[in-house]
């Protein structure tokens, strides 16, 4: 198995932040032809999402977020910014972990999909992301 850990800087705002450069780079790097891409972010904190970007979703995603997970006071952990958290609850609903499968050296993803780091937490300017590959 081949695995790398990335730097993904945020600049301490709210983010769905596309990873498929960062991807794509890997597999070409280690040669990645047939098998898994598993993606992990080791924060409490953040998420990977396959989803458009570009054309709003991406907005639309914090927008719901914002809706189901306000930013408020009415969480018991209360560390951090207000309403952080909120940021802790979130890889309950976007998980911390997507495995894409890579056929001819690419991610096989939709016409429009993206592989996405999702974060809330303002307070954690810059996050990682382990990158893995399974041959297969």
């Amino acid at each position: 198995m081949h695995s790398e850990e990335v730097e993904v800087h945020t600049g301490g705002r709210e983010t769905v932040r596309d990873l498929s450069a960062e991807c794509t780079r890997f597999l070409r790097e280690i040669g990645g032809d047939e098998g898994l891409l598993h993606l992990w972010v080791p924060h409490a904190t953040a998420g990977i999402a396959v989803i458009e970007t570009g054309a709003g979703s991406d907005d639309d995603l914090l927008a719901a977020l914002h809706d189901l997970l306000p930013a408020d006071d009415r969480w018991k952990h209360r560390h951090g910014s207000p309403g952080h958290g909120r940021d802790h609850v979130l890889p309950a609903l976007i998980p911390p972990h997507v495995s894409v499968p890579v056929l001819d050296g690419r991610m096989a993803l939709g016409t429009w999909q993206s592989v996405c780091l999702v974060d809330t937490n303002t307070d954690n300017p810059v996050r990682r992301v382990r990158l893995s590959f399974l041959s297969g």
